[in-house]
């Protein structure tokens, strides 16, 4: 029989644990944003996983690490996945709480060493220190922490680090997806946005290929004898970007146009790259089929284009299970006298295909930073203790049914 319930920590009780953290917390981000960790820097994101695995393993977590098919593209590293089981079952009311980061960066083999890990005051500098080598140590230290307090009250905690979020989660996405279907809540440790904010929502994309095919002639003798792919492929463009206002909050982009070998042939053959984003599943769907409602438009005659699908990546909606997810971290940190608002952004991330499988998903519950992906990327780790806090504390909330 499962030992009755407490009642959760909280933040307040929590801050002192994560403060007496904080000088672990900045040893162990100074050792991670030193590793070279691209997501074509497979040996570099598995230093990472090793890391993460020791401090894990030490704390109970059984590990498993899986190396994802790549497909057509190159290696990356591990996925890993850490659970431990908590002291609830289902039946008694313990939940399963899903941690999530990443372990890649964007940056290539030489940045960490060119621009090594420094502070300014309470700034931290350097490659992934805010994305997300910051988020994901402050996943690892709630959880430190957590279990220091006492706490175990809910059915499984996991935290799941990923090796190629930063291009997509292309090799990753199965063993995400298959991680996440287990959980009852989720919790993304990318860092809050720079004001503070918490993500509450994520647009999904979906990318499409237009391959137009028209006729080749000789540009100068008969033109009239062929079919110009690129004219064809300019009408596209138009008729695309002019979808732009037409649902709330859809947005749609030709990214990419090739067309055409030799100013005196006309063009036989033409390509088009297309995103499409929107804040909800519906507003895809739309948008998805009026693309291919004008790819079935013959524009120019004697051309004819063809569309195909080539991603998709669900969007991460405000559900009311995740609004209320957010609830309990706004209400987490106004203990502490924090203030989090609750934002929507086009950005795409690991947090999407989780939320993708049904679970509630909240996102930014990392401590604070920004300049993600350029040389300027910084922490401010002067929030870490309370944020690590915060987490910590919507971690017990949510561990076991109220």
């Amino acid at each position: 029989m499962s030992a009755p319930a407490r009642s959760a920590v909280t933040a307040v009780e929590l801050l002192p644990l994560a403060e007496a953290a904080l000088p672990r917390y900045l040893a162990d981000l100074a050792e991670l944003v030193a590793v070279d960790s691209g997501s074509y820097s497979p040996h570099g994101v598995n230093r990472v996983a090793d890391l993460l695995a020791t401090r894990l393993h030490g704390l109970g977590f059984t590990i498993e690490r899986t190396r994802p098919d790549p497909g057509q593209g190159p290696p990356v590293g591990d996925v890993l996945v850490a659970r431990r089981t908590g002291r609830l079952t289902a039946a008694a009311g313990g939940r399963r709480i899903l941690l999530a980061g990443h372990m890649d960066t964007v940056f290539e083999d030489g940045t960490a060493a060119e621009r090594p890990f420094s502070m300014v005051g309470a700034i931290a500098h350097g490659p992934g220190v805010s994305d997300d080598k910051g988020g994901l140590l402050a996943g690892l230290t709630a959880v430190e922490i957590l279990l220091r307090a006492g706490w175990d009250d809910c059915a499984e905690l996991v935290l799941l680090a990923t090796p190629d979020e930063e291009i997509g989660s292309p090799a990753s996405r199965p063993v995400t997806e298959r991680v996440a279907a287990g959980a009852d809540y989720a919790l993304a440790l990318e860092c809050a946005r720079e004001n503070g904010d918490l993500v509450t929502e994520r647009k999904g994309v979906a990318d499409f290929q237009f391959v137009v095919t028209g006729r080749a002639a000789h540009a100068g003798i008969e033109p009239e004898r062929g079919a110009n792919a690129a004219l064809a492929a300019a009408h596209h463009v138009v008729a695309l970007q002019e979808l732009n206002g037409r649902w709330p909050g859809v947005t749609v982009n030709v990214g990419v146009l090739r067309a055409g070998t030799r100013p005196n042939i006309v063009c036989p053959e033409a390509e088009l790259r297309i995103e499409v984003r929107a804040g909800t599943t519906a507003g895809l769907h739309l948008a998805a089929d009026a693309v291919r409602t004008l790819a079935a438009r013959e524009v120019v005659p004697g051309t004819t284009t063809t569309v195909v699908q080539v991603d998709l990546c669900p969007p991460m909606e405000g559900t009311p299970a995740a609004r209320a997810i957010y609830a309990v971290a706004r209400g987490a940190a106004a203990d502490l006298g924090v203030t989090v608002g609750a934002a929507a952004t086009g950005g795409v991330g690991d947090a999407n295909l989780i939320a993708g499988t049904g679970v509630p998903t909240l996102d930014g519950l990392g401590p604070v930073g920004g300049a993600d992906h350029t040389p300027q990327e910084w922490l401010d780790t002067s929030t870490v203790p309370a944020r690590v806090a915060v987490l910590a504390a919507t971690v017990a909330r949510l561990g076991r049914r109220h």
